[in-house]
């Protein structure tokens, strides 16, 4: 897979990046400009659910490369990121060839003599054949250039993160019985990290630094019309502002914009043009996750109505009242 040249500009990497459907600001496109330019990897931290790992994804794809993913978890090591021998193909070949090992051993008189004719043939069995490569070494070794993606490595134990760093720093894999492979081409590489632990300083030295968090309300309603074609003008504004409240609660989990985006296509199939507080209450659980974090949200609706409702009746001079219909919640 041929990839198309890498970004002009800062402005280049927003169009890109926007072609592809991800709506960044120009602190994002700056770093992921850096980047590029300067072969130095990214680290993107911030919140679960703000786009981390989709601005990677999208990155690869507005550059027309293969993105290599390596999930990062608790007691992940080299041999399950960088390469492993296939042992079972070492023996399947042992077996093959064990009646040409009479041929090998052929004249010597002491085991030893046996040993060191055998181990002069160590290459046959100690070979690139015999490697299966991980996500680190298939982006060190592609013939093409690929976009690296380390994801959620705070979930990696630190012997891991001290291994990484010496991988990222030339970019060569050292196999003791083949020897060093150095890149073909320095991969771009991306790594997330959702702050489940600090990273440690050599680490952040090595990449850029990126944090990204929840959009502003005006850009996570640019996002929302973008990913919910269709969408109700009033409903999309109302869900916005909603988001953006319950966001601000003590909350185990704050809702990301992916559940966002869920809520809004929910409400869709129920056929809601607004937000009223059984709507709301009905179809909480798809945006929050912990009973608790719900009863904190509808309490943030019931001060909510109640606000809106005060401020209804100041602003309104006395009249008859008009047939009762189901109000949104924010209007």
């Amino acid at each position: 897979m041929k990839g198309l040249k890498m970004f002009d500009t800062v402005d280049d990497v927003e169009k890109r990046l926007l072609d592809q459907g991800y709506i960044c600001g120009k602190n994002i496109a700056t770093i992921v400009y850096l980047a590029s330019k300067l072969k130095k990897p990214v680290l993107v931290e911030g919140p679960a659910g703000v786009g981390k790992t989709e601005l990677a994804k999208v990155v690869a794809q507005a550059l027309n490369q293969k993105l290599l993913r390596l999930q990062c978890y608790e007691g992940l090591d080299e041999s399950k990121a960088l390469y492993e021998w296939e042992y079972s193909k070492q023996l399947l070949y042992t077996q093959m060839l064990r009646d040409k090992i009479g041929e090998v051993i052929k004249g010597t008189t002491t085991l030893r003599d046996a040993a060191e004719k055998i181990g002069e043939q160590d290459d046959v069995f100690f070979s690139e054949r015999f490697v299966v490569p991980r996500p680190l070494m298939t982006a060190i070794t592609s013939e093409e250039p690929v976009l690296l993606l380390i994801d959620e490595v705070d979930k990696s134990d630190p012997e891991f993160e001290a291994f990484l760093l010496e991988v990222l720093s030339d970019f060569t894999v050292s196999i003791p019985e083949i020897g060093t492979i150095h890149a073909k081409h320095i991969p771009l590489v991306f790594l997330t990290s959702n702050d489940a632990r600090e990273m440690t300083d050599a680490l952040k030295r090595r990449c850029l630094h990126l944090y990204i968090d929840f959009p502003e309300e005006a850009q996570e309603l640019e996002i929302l019309r973008m990913k919910v074609p269709g969408i109700d003008d009033r409903l999309a504004q109302d869900l916005v502002e909603l988001i953006q409240r319950i966001r601000g609660l003590d909350l185990k989990k704050a809702p990301s914009i992916s559940e966002t985006l869920d809520w809004a296509r929910a409400l869709m199939v129920l056929n809601a043009d607004k937000l009223d507080e059984a709507m709301v209450s009905d179809t909480l659980n798809i945006i929050l996750k912990h009973q608790g974090d719900i009863a904190k949200a509808q309490t943030e609706l019931s001060k909510l109505l109640q606000q809106k409702a005060a401020a209804a009746k100041a602003e309104q001079p006395q009249q008859v009242d008009p047939p009762v219909e189901k109000k949104s919640i924010l209007h």
